[in-house]
This record gives structure tokens, C-alpha cells and sequence, in this order.
């Protein structure tokens, strides 16, 4: 190894320190692998290359690496699991010095992987998990869901949980008296719409639609022949008449969009026609102009009817007859968004608001699936009642609160039932206790306590109780099943052989669609679709259709991957997508028709497949008026490489405005911006990564050019690799697979934890993906061997 490359490692690693990063090749510089060089070695390197001209640098950055070089590597895992991440990615040293070959960086990888992984089994740390941590928002909603048969949306009860690392499962330790009415006034409601109670006047809910939905074709879920509208989900609480409403969407003067004719719109219940409404333009009145606009006060006000509805879960759907229609193929095709009244009016009325308000009449609380989940015992008269009263409670206790129960644990609950009981009735008092078991601290908390007795910073193995609840919540989302928490209660759960078969179960089993809602929505971003809003402008095609469209091709295609166990190298490397009429047009792919997605393989030439090319990634990566290398370049070194920048330091000084020319193409601009020394660092990592997606624009579509210009979309990794566009940043991503499997695998342990990967669960990463190698990285071998894993089943005392 040349002293020129010497040098040129150690001061690109006294300029990574001062930046916050802490890349390092000192045990690149091994004879061989596994024979790290002595403590002396370290120090006279360092001397003669970063002491004597980065000092001030080095103690810019926070670390001083002479005292940490002189010790050996275990003595030191938190940096040097560090340095092991950016060598891995190639990132020392820096763009544009002379690197070694690849021989000697995989020497260096070996070497340092070893030592870091003996040390680890000398001195195991699984790390610790909070000791409370509540339920999220949609871990409430799920548990409510299997707790008592409920489908319910809490989004309007609770609100939404902070993201740390990732994830909202992280920051959710407190409970906060704001938060704790909440919580109270939810289960209120929630235990109501289970037992089938009354309420004193009749209650109402309105669903508005997304304003920016285009309503001039058919959309999924509704009967065939019918455009627009939308299928609404809702539980009706008891047997009784319920008045439904309509609502049609106006423009800024009142009167209805699109209204040039009459319409038909359908009111279904469970598919089932109910009514069948006719909407007509107002009539003109003699002796006005033509410019005279009648009244649209009036239009809707019909369109509302009192029916007769079951108590439970029905789906209730309002769409407008579709009018025949012919559009001929030619090469300029009108936009399919239709909901901008400046822009792109609508051509046809649209649904605004659907409103149910009931019941009237109420006849009982009918046999709904929550009632039959919750009375698992009927008292056949007053005499029996305190004894089914306790078997309801038990069973309820049991399932909310993921362990047996004991009789202190019933005395609160059933002296609330008797309270109730004797003012009312026995469902009145089941009621009661409901509720009182949706606000205990043992279902909106997991608890995991130190054994008793137990000393300090000693490692222990998870009791199975806890071990079922880190699983369900893991899978699912959601509190273990009666299967999963009689294995636990036997004691069977942490026996390898038992474990594994309760992980494939649960993974087979339809509840496990939270690893794609709720896993794979918060690492991918999908979530933030919602409030991304693209300049109509610059856009004028997109609408809430797209959106959905985006999103569900996305979490399609994440679950094909999961639901047939492929390879997670799959993500970015399959020949497969999901899309339906409105995105196939968008992508440029021919052939497909209808508001149903379906699978399609794809050509080489569809430039479409993986993440990287899905239009979700694409356009939660760029601004609303164009893309941005700087953003897609940090997600992918974040989400897909593992190896985020470095946040600026403090004295870094803002960019100004105005100081490049908005004549400039997205690349040239950049290049003036990293012209700044202080931005280079961090933008020479980012950039070349981000520009080589340049050919997709900012709601994902492919182009050839941007303003008049051909587009370059040349880039590179941090790895000094050259490529062009998204098939050369694919090929070089899996050029070496364990950078993203190594990723994917701690973004699903800091998911299944809760809380955020250290250095510490470095090495159990590392075992996770070297023993799923042989099964070409399949998801199930992976979520096993998280499962597996120290830090999933141990953990450390205070």
C-alpha cells in the first residue's frame, strides 16, 4: 500500500470528522485479514498524515482519533462500527482522492467484522427497550379491531405520533393529560358502538371526499356502469333507520360543477341498490338574460332518504349512472384530471359529501360481530348475571392485556359494571367495564419490567409474554391472538422450533398487511402522499386518483414481495408492477383498461419495475414545482444504503437566495452550489446519487428533456462507480447486495424494537443477513432471523 494513499485516507478522514461523520480505513491498511495493526501503527499514521495539518478540524468534529486509534477495535465499538459503515460504502475516503483496490477494501470490511463481532460475543449487548411504551395510533385502532371484531377509524379520536428514526413507534412513552382525555372520550365511543348502546339523540357522521378527486370515470369498489362517488365503510351501531345525505361539489359561485344535463346517481347498501335519484340543472326562468345564472341552492337537497339498516358493519356506496361515452386514440389525449374549476373544470357533477345521521326508531342492538365477540356468556336471568358478567371481563382482560389476569385485576372493571348495572341494564354495565379496560394502563401500555432481584447491566432472556407481544406487534400491529398467547403462557414460545412455526403463521395470516401499511408506508414515505400537492401549474394532469394510484402500486408490490416470499433484493430488481387504467396511461404502458390494478411483467424498455422507478419514491422525493437530486439522493444513502450525510455542522453558514440562475438545469445548479467548500462534502455524496433519476420528473413520469434541453442523468455512488440513469444506480446497488439487505434488515429492527438501532446491534445485523445469504436474502429468512435475534429476545437491566 502507497504512503500517497495513506495520506490521502487519513486527511479524507480528518475532513469526514469535521463534518460529523466518522469514516476511517485504518484497518485497511492490515497485512492481512483478521491481524489488525498495533496500537503504535495507529499512532504513527496518524501523526505523520491528519495531525499535523487537520488538528483543528479534528476537534471541530468532536472526536480526538489519536486516543481512540491507540486502543484495540473492541474497546471502541461505537466508532468503529462506524468507520465499518463507511468503508462498506466505499465513502473513505473521499470522492476524488486515490482508493485502494477492491482486494484490499474487502480485507479491510473482513478484518474489522471480525474484530467488531468477536468483541461482541465477549461482551454481548442486546440493548434495552423502554420499560413503558404506549400504543400507537394505529397499533390502537388494530388491537381495537381484534379485540373486540370492531372496524373503527381512529383518526378523528386520537391524534397522530411523532416519527423518530423512521417510526412512530419510537417516541411513545408518555401520556400526557391532552392525550389521556382523548383516550377516554375514544374508548366512550368505541364501547358504545361494541355493546350496541343507545345514545340519547341520534348521532351523525359526515364523509367529505378528497377535493382533488376527478369523478368522471368509474372507481374501484363500485359496481360497474357507474363513475365517480365513493364506497364508505361504516359500522352502524344498532338495528333502526338511518337517514342518508347527499352532498354535490360546488364551484366558487355556488352552483353545482359540471351540472349541463340530468344525472342518475345510485344509493347502494352492500352493493344492493337502495335509490335511485335524478339530479337536473335548474330551470332558466322567463324573462331573464342569457347571462343570467339560476340558483343551485336547491339542486341536492333531495337527495337524502331515511332507510332501514342492520346493526354492524355494512358498506354503503353513492356513484352516478355512467352516460356512454367514446374518446378516440390519438397522439395529444385531453388530461384526465377533472376537479380544478379554473384550471380543468369538471364535466360532470361530482359527490361531495356523503352524511349518515341515526338511528331513528333504533330496535336493539342486533347480533353484530362485536357483540358476539364480546358476550362470550348470556346470563338467562338476573341471578346469572355477576357471574357472565366476570366471564365477559376475564376473557376481554385476557386478550387486552396480553397476559392472565388475577382477581385484583377484575375488581376495578367489575365494580364499574356493578355501578352502571344498578342504574341501567347488564349491557349498560358491560359497557362500563369496557371501557374501563380500554383505558387501563395494561392495554394502552406494553410493559417489559426487570425481573426482580435482578443486578444491574445484566442481560436477560424476555419473559414468553412479552416475547408473544413483540411478535404481534411486530407482524401485526396488533395484540397476540388465543394461540399465541397460550403457547406463551406454556412457556413454549422461546423454544426455536415453537417460534418459528408461530412466525410463519402469523406471516401467512391476512393480519400481517401491517408490515405494508404500517411498516413498509413509514419507511418508504408513502404516508407523506397525502399532503403532497404538486404545482397544478407546472402539473395539471395530477389529482387525488394519481395519488391513490401511487401509493397502492407501491404497497401492492411490496406485499407480492412479502405474501411469496421473494428475495428483498426483489424491491429493486423485479420485472413486475401493479397498475390500473389511470397509472398505466401515466407510465406509458399500452393495454391496460378499467379502475382494477392488476399485475403486469414488463419489458426492459417500460423503465419501470423496482422502488426506484415507482412514481410514489419518485414524487415524495421532489418539490411541487420540480425534482430534486439532493432529496432522492439523500433517501436512497438513508433508506437503501444505510450510510445517511451527515447533518451540517453548526457554523455552517445558509445558502442565500437568488444566487444561482433559475435559467440553469437542475445539474449545472447544483454544481454552482457545491462550488461552496462547505456544502461539498455532504452534496458530493448526494448529488451524483440523485441526479442519475434526473429522467424521471417530479410526479415520476419519464422525459427525455427539461426546458428545451436534453437531459443528463449520468451519476455515481460515494464508491467512485459511474453510471447513467436508473438501470446503472440499480446494477450498482446490487453489485453488492448486503449494503441494501443490511439495511432493510435495520429499518425492520428498529421497527420491531421500537426504538433506534446502535452500534451495539451491529453485529446481530450483521449475523441476521449472513445466514439469509444462502436463501438469496428471502423476507421470511430475514423477519426470522430479527425474530431470532439477541436484541428481539433479550435484553439488558438498568
Amino acid at each position: 500500500m502507497s504512503n500517497s494513499w495513506r495520506r490521502s485516507i487519513f486527511c479524507g478522514l480528518a475532513g469526514v470528522l469535521a463534518t460529523g461523520g466518522l469514516m476511517s480505513a485504518l484497518e485497511a491498511q492490515q497485512p492481512s485479514a483478521g491481524a489488525p495493526l498495533s496500537s503504535a501503527a495507529h499512532r504513527d499514521v496518524i501523526n505523520r498524515y491528519c495531525l499535523s495539518c487537520h488538528n483543528d478540524r479534528l476537534k471541530r468534529g468532536g472526536l480526538a482519533l489519536d486516543t481512540v486509534a491507540v486502543h484495540e477495535v473492541g474497546e471502541n465499538p461505537d466508532v468503529w462500527e462506524k468507520v465499518l459503515r463507511k468503508v462498506r460504502a466505499r465513502q473513505m475516503p473521499p470522492v476524488g482522492m486515490p482508493r485502494p483496490d477492491e482486494a484490499t477494501y474487502e480485507a479491510a470490511i473482513v478484518s474489522l467484522e471480525t474484530s467488531l463481532d468477536r468483541a461482541a460475543a465477549v461482551n454481548p449487548n442486546p440493548g434495552r427497550t423502554n420499560t413503558l411504551r404506549r400504543l400507537t395510533r394505529t397499533e390502537y385502532q388494530n388491537a381495537v379491531r381484534d379485540l373486540l371484531a370492531l372496524e373503527i377509524d381512529v383518526t378523528s379520536l386520537l391524534p397522530a405520533d411523532e416519527s423518530s428514526y423512521g417510526f412512530d413507534n419510537v417516541t411513545v412513552g408518555d401520556l400526557s393529560p391532552t392525550l389521556l382525555d382523548r383516550y377516554i372520550s375514544a374508548a366512550e365511543k368505541i364501547s358504545r358502538v361494541a355493546v350496541g348502546r343507545r345514545s340519547r339523540s341520534p348521532d351523525g357522521d359526515t364523509i367529505r371526499i378528497q377535493p382533488d378527486l376527478t369523478q368522471e370515470e368509474h372507481l374501484e369498489g363500485l359496481p360497474i356502469g357507474t363513475r365517480g362517488g365513493a364506497v364508505v365503510r361504516y359500522t352502524f351501531p344498532l338495528d333502526g333507520d338511518y337517514e342518508i345525505q347527499i352532498r354535490l361539489t360546488r364551484d366558487r359561485n355556488e352552483h353545482v360543477e359540471g351540472l349541463n344535463e340530468s344525472h342518475d346517481l345510485e344509493l347502494l347498501l352492500d352493493r344492493e341498490r337502495v335509490q335511485l335519484f335524478t339530479v337536473k340543472p335548474p330551470q332558466r326562468e322567463a324573462g331573464f338574460s342569457e347571462d343570467y345564472q339560476p340558483n343551485h341552492d336547491n339542486i341536492d337537497q333531495h337527495l337524502k332518504i331515511r332507510v332501514p339498516v342492520s346493526a354492524g358493519p355494512h358498506a354503503l356506496g353513492v356513484a352516478f349512472l355512467k352516460n356512454p361515452s367514446a374518446l378516440l386514440e390519438t397522439a395529444r389525449q385531453p388530461y384526465q384530471a377533472h376537479f380544478n374549476s379554473y384550471r380543468h373544470p369538471r364535466i360532470q357533477p361530482a359527490i361531495y359529501s356523503i352524511s349518515i345521521i341515526g338511528p331513528y326508531a333504533a330496535k336493539g342492538p342486533g347480533e353484530t360481530p362485536s357483540r358476539k365477540r364480546i358476550f362470550v356468556s348470556r346470563p338467562a336471568n338476573p341471578g346469572e348475571e355477576e357471574g357472565s358478567a366476570k366471564r365477559i371481563v376475564a376473557a376481554l382482560m385476557r386478550r387486552a392485556y396480553r397476559r392472565p389476569v388475577t382477581s385484583a385485576d377484575l375488581q376495578g372493571p367489575l365494580d364499574l359494571y356493578r355501578h352502571a348495572r344498578a342504574e341501567d341494564d347488564f349491557d349498560a354495565g358491560i359497557e362500563m367495564a369496557l371501557s374501563a379496560v380500554l383505558v387501563s394502563p395494561d392495554f394502552l401500555f406494553r410493559v417489559e419490567e426487570d425481573p426482580a432481584g435482578i443486578a444491574s447491566n445484566t442481560i436477560y432472556r424476555i419473559s414468553d409474554l412479552e416475547l408473544a407481544s413483540r411478535l404481534s406487534f411486530f407482524l401485526w400491529s396488533s395484540i397476540p391472538d388465543d394461540e399465541l398467547l397460550d403457547v406463551a403462557v406454556a412457556r413454549r414460545l422461546h423454544e426455536p422450533a415453537v417460534l418459528e412455526r408461530q412466525v410463519r403463521r402469523m406471516l401467512a395470516d391476512s393480519r400481517s398487511r401491517a408490515l405494508v401499511d404500517n411498516f413498509a408506508s413509514q419507511w418508504l414515505r408513502l404516508r407523506n402522499l397525502a399532503s403532497i400537492t404538486p404545482d397544478m401549474r407546472l402539473f395539471p394532469d395530477f389529482d387525488d386518483n394519481l395519488r391513490q394510484a401511487f401509493r397502492q402500486e407501491t404497497e401492492l408490490f411490496f406485499e407480492s414481495i412479502l405474501r411469496e416470499d421473494r428475495s428483498a433484493l426483489d424491491l429493486l430488481r423485479a420485472n413486475y408492477t401493479f397498475v390500473n387504467e389511470r397509472l398505466a396511461k401515466h407510465y406509458g404502458i399500452p393495454h391496460v383498461y378499467g379502475s382494477r390494478f392488476r399485475r403486469v411483467t414488463l419489458d426492459e424498455d417500460s423503465r419501470r419495475g423496482g422502488l426506484l422507478r415507482q412514481a410514489s419514491i419518485l414524487t415524495v422525493t421532489s418539490y411541487a414545482t420540480r425534482t430534486s437530486p439532493v432529496l432522492r439522493g439523500k433517501w436512497i444513502l438513508d433508506n437503501i444504503l444505510g450510510v445517511p450525510p451527515p447533518p451540517p455542522l453548526p457554523d455552517v453558514p445558509a445558502l442565500k437566495d437568488n444566487t444561482v440562475d433559475g435559467n440553469l438545469s437542475v445539474r449545472k445548479r447544483l454544481a454552482e452550489h457545491r462550488s461552496n467548500p462547505t456544502c461539498a462534502a455532504c452534496h458530493n455524496l448526494m448529488d451524483p446519487v440523485g441526479l442519475s433519476l434526473e429522467k424521471f420528473d417530479a410526479i415520476g413520469r419519464r422525459r427525455t428533456a427539461e426546458g428545451g434541453i436534453l437531459i443528463d442523468a449520468s451519476g455515481g455512488l460515494p464508491d467512485s462507480s459511474h453510471f447513467a440513469d436508473v438501470d446503472g444506480l440499480e446494477r450498482a446497488l446490487l453489485s453488492r447486495p448486503e449494503m441494501f439487505v443490511g439495511t432493510f434488515a435495520e429499518k425492520l429492527l428498529t421497527y420491531a424494537l421500537g426504538r433506534g438501532v446502535e452500534s451495539y446491534d451491529a453485529p446481530a445485523i450483521r449475523t441476521i443477513v449472513r445466514e439469509a445469504r444462502p436463501q438469496d436474502f428471502r423476507v421470511s429468512s430475514l423477519i426470522l432471523g430479527i425474530v431470532k435475534s439477541a436484541p428481539f429476545e433479550m435484553r439488558t437491566s438498568r
